[in-house]
C-alpha cells in the first residue's frame, strides 16, 4: 500500500500568504522581493528560473544557473515580435537559456510559412523569408554564443558550472483550440508525448497537463490528457521539472511526491506571465 505521504502534493500559487513550496529536493519560490531574490543555496542545487507566455514583453528575472522559456516568446507571431524577445533573453546572464515555442510563434512553424497547410487554409501566412530568418536565428552561433538553445521536439544535455549534467527536453505542441502554431487536435498528443524520452530530467512543453494548473477563468481543463498520461507513465519517472505556460490565469506551482517506486519528486510549474506572476524560482538538489 503507498503512504499518505507518497501522494502528498503540495500547491500553491502567486497569491499564497506563504509562497515557498518545499519537498526533500525541491525549493520553489512563487513570489519574492525582485531586488533581492531569495539567496542561491550553493554548488548542491541547480537553481532553475522558470517564465513563459512572455509575449515580446520585457520582465524582471532573477539570476541563476539556467533560464527555462517555455513559448509564446512572440506576441503576434511575427519575426520583429521574435526579435524583440530574443534581444532581451541575449542580454540576461544566465549561463545557459533553454526556450521553446509556442502557438503565437507563427513564425517558427513551417505550417504558417506562405504556401503551408494553415496559410492555404485561411488564406493567409507569414511570409517565406521571415519563417526561413526567423528559423535561422534561433540555431544561430550568435545566440549559442549567449547561452540560448532552442528546442523543437528534441532533446538537450547542458552542465551547470557545479559539474550537473541535465537532461532537457522541449516541445513546442499544444492542443488546438483556436488557431495557432505547433498545434493538434485535442485526442491526439499521444503521437508528440510519445517522443519525450525515458530519461528526461526537465520537461519543457507550451501545453499544460491536464488536471495542473491548467484552468482557464471559465473553468474548463485546458490542458493535454495524453501528456497527463504520458507523465504518470514509469517511463518518466526520472522527470524532476516540468515546466509549461500557455493558460495565462493558472500561473503557479506544485510538488508532487515520489511514491517510492523509483519515481522522484516532481515540480510543476506553469510559468505564463502574461497575466501577472513572477519568473519561479525552482531549486533542484543536484
Amino acid at each position: 500500500m503507498k503512504s499518505k505521504r507518497a501522494n502528498k502534493i503540495v500547491a500553491g500559487t502567486g497569491n499564497l500568504v506563504d509562497p515557498v513550496l518545499r519537498s526533500p529536493t525541491a525549493t520553489v519560490h512563487l513570489t519574492y522581493d525582485p531586488n533581492s531574490p531569495p539567496p542561491h543555496p550553493g554548488p548542491t542545487h541547480t537553481r532553475f528560473v522558470c517564465i513563459s507566455d512572455t509575449h515580446s514583453h520585457v520582465y524582471p528575472v532573477p539570476h541563476g544557473d539556467v533560464l527555462l522559456h517555455s513559448g509564446d516568446l512572440c506576441m503576434r507571431g511575427q519575426l520583429k515580435h521574435l526579435q524583440t524577445t530574443v534581444d532581451w533573453l541575449k542580454g540576461l546572464p544566465h549561463p545557459a537559456k533553454i526556450l521553446i515555442a509556442g502557438n503565437h510563434d507563427l513564425c517558427l512553424d513551417n505550417d504558417w510559412r506562405e504556401g503551408g497547410t494553415l496559410a492555404r487554409v485561411l488564406g493567409n501566412g507569414i511570409r517565406a523569408q521571415d519563417v526561413d530568418a526567423a528559423q535561422t536565428l534561433m540555431r544561430s552561433e550568435e545566440l549559442r554564443e549567449t547561452g540560448i538553445r532552442y528546442l523543437e521536439y528534441e532533446p538537450i544535455q547542458i552542465t551547470t558550472a557545479s559539474g550537473r549534467t541535465w537532461n532537457i527536453y522541449g516541445s513546442p505542441a499544444t492542443p488546438r483550440y483556436s488557431i495557432g502554431s505547433f498545434q493538434y487536435e485535442y485526442g491526439q498528443g499521444a503521437e508528440v508525448c510519445s517522443r519525450i524520452p525515458p530519461e528526461t530530467e526537465v520537461l519543457l512543453t507550451h501545453t499544460p497537463p491536464h488536471g495542473t494548473l491548467n484552468a482557464t477563468r471559465r473553468g474548463k481543463a485546458a490542458g493535454c490528457k495524453e501528456l497527463t498520461a504520458r507523465l504518470e507513465s514509469r517511463e518518466l519517472g526520472r522527470c524532476r521539472l516540468h515546466v509549461f505556460g500557455h493558460i495565462h490565469e493558472s500561473h503557479g506551482a506544485v510538488i508532487r511526491r515520489g511514491n517510492g517506486d523509483g519515481t522522484v519528486d516532481r515540480v510543476s510549474v506553469n510559468a505564463a506571465l502574461a497575466y501577472g506572476g513572477q519568473a519561479v524560482i525552482v531549486d533542484l538538489e543536484n
